[in-house]
């Protein structure tokens, strides 16, 4: 709302100001005629100056191809205002995580990122080389390990917020460098993970929401871009006993779990997923094949936080 009345400056200086820049203004707070909140200033001053053209915008329509949105985060943030959020509310998950652990007695740890052994998980490590040790080491794929001796060590509650690194595919939902959340409890199994996890997620969601329902946009839905799915956070979370639930999915009578070891119970499932034409490269393994079975035909029931109990 820049006027003559209450400017002070040279109004030719304006014309050096260009879409993009960062200025500065002195002046007052006031309302347009419209009644959205602006500025009377007094003075303008260019801090940075924007020296590549943005893009023009086409109404609301995002004008950025998702691969300019990802390779230049910057210009993403710069033409769609709802990015923004969405750090912000990483920023906020995270502060939520700390302190829900953090209440509950556990202690954040740094553990080390280079390690002699690729350990903790099963993946292919990035090399580096430490030049005063004349060693070859490997960026961690997973914590774990070091998180294992804390707690033998006789600290019975830790976690770890912080980077892995694993030396594979790339695509909209894997990148090389991610980061998790990995902690250990000592004297508690997986039902007390279960009942903690149901707590950690639904409280989170209702504290950062202020709701347990909330939406989801797959953005890899290329036949319907635009749909929209509700997901339920609200507490207790289903449960689905594995064998029991593909037995209840498939109609069918699955072996018992003290058969499972054996060469007939594994062409049982050879058989069911040839027959259900669920794709399972070799190995086909007795657990290969139920795990893709389970990928099929429970995990696709899951919109909803659910756990999978009961792995034979």
């Amino acid at each position: 709302m820049c006027n003559a009345a209450n400017y002070e400056g040279n109004f030719d200086d304006l014309s050096t100001i260009k879409r993009g820049d960062i200025i500065g203004v002195v002046g007052n707070p006031g309302r347009s005629k419209t009644g959205e909140l602006s500025i009377r200033p007094k003075t303008i001053e260019s801090l940075s100056y924007c020296l590549h053209q943005l893009p023009s915008r086409d109404g609301d329509k995002n004008v950025l191809s998702k691969d300019v949105r990802y390779r230049q985060r910057y210009l993403d943030l710069i033409m769609n205002n709802s990015v923004k959020d969405v750090f912000l509310m990483r920023n906020r998950v995270i502060s939520f995580l700390r302190g829900f652990l953090r209440d509950l007695d556990f202690v954040e740890v740094e553990t080390p990122m280079m390690n002699m052994i690729p350990g903790g998980a099963t993946a292919r490590p990035f090399e580096t080389y430490h030049n005063d040790l004349n060693m070859k080491l490997f960026m961690r794929i997973a914590p774990e390990l070091y998180l294992k001796m804390l707690i033998v060590g006789g600290l019975d509650r830790v976690f770890e917020i912080g980077k892995q690194f694993r030396n594979e595919s790339i695509d909209a939902t894997h990148n090389p460098e991610f980061t998790t959340c990995e902690l250990y409890w000592a004297y508690h199994d997986y039902n007390d993970l279960m009942v903690m996890t149901e707590n950690l997620l639904s409280k989170m969601a209702l504290e950062l929401t202020g709701s347990y329902k909330i939406k989801y946009h797959p953005r890899d839905d290329e036949n319907d871009p635009d749909r929209v799915v509700e997901i339920d956070f609200t507490p207790p979370f289903r449960r689905i006993p594995m064998m029991k639930g593909l037995e209840e999915a498939l109609g069918m009578k699955m072996p018992d779990n003290t058969t499972l070891d054996t060469e007939e119970a594994r062409l049982f499932f050879d058989k069911l997923c040839i027959e259900k034409n669920v794709e399972c490269k070799a190995p086909r393994s007795t657990s290969r094949l139920i795990d893709k079975l389970v990928g099929t035909y429970l995990e696709s029931q899951c919109t909803n936080p659910t756990f999978i109990t009961d792995t034979p």
